[in-house]
């Protein structure tokens, strides 16, 4: 039966709600901050704050705003309802708090990628000339939810399917 307690929907809601929050005002603060200062903002010899319009998805890629908006908004919708689903199938907390991180994520992504046409990144880590492809907290979040999915996948999970055989 698909039921989850009260408790694992308040968690899932509340860090939704945490997530999408903290991710959205967190491109406000740091474009604002980064805009004031010029093109870029040092902040240790491996991090810097840039502004950053990603109108693709993660990693710059698939860069067609033309129906971008539509088709990631629509994505991230129907991979947020099936993790819901799975989550509620498995009925543990570990996965609703990875599922939950994983949709705040995309919520908060989602709702600047409405408003803005695209999505806000600032993280720029690198060495030297290598630069990772700049990130905001959405795509910590979300990366963050699937690593713990896929350790209780590959871990957790097989132990309660073996010892159900």
């Amino acid at each position: 039966m698909l039921k989850l307690k009260l408790r694992d929907w308040i968690v899932f809601i509340t860090i939704i709600i945490v997530t999408a929050f903290l991710d959205l005002y967190t491109k406000k603060l740091a474009f604002e901050y980064v805009k004031s200062k010029g093109n870029m903002v040092e902040v240790l010899p491996i991090l810097n704050l840039v502004t950053v319009n990603n109108h693709g998805i993660s990693f710059g890629m698939f860069q067609n705003p033309e129906y971008g908006k539509i088709i990631f908004t629509l994505l991230a919708l129907i991979i947020s309802a099936y993790l819901i689903w799975n989550m509620i199938k498995e009925n543990k907390l570990i996965l609703t708090i990875a599922t939950a991180g994983i949709v705040g994520g995309a919520l908060g992504n989602v709702i600047d990628r409405i408003i803005n046409g695209s999505v806000a990144d600032f993280l720029d880590f690198h060495y030297r000339e290598y630069h990772w492809p700049a990130f905001n907290l959405a795509d910590s979040w979300i990366f963050i939810g699937v690593f713990i999915i896929l350790l209780y996948d590959l871990f957790w999970n097989k132990k309660t399917k073996n010892t159900e055989v």
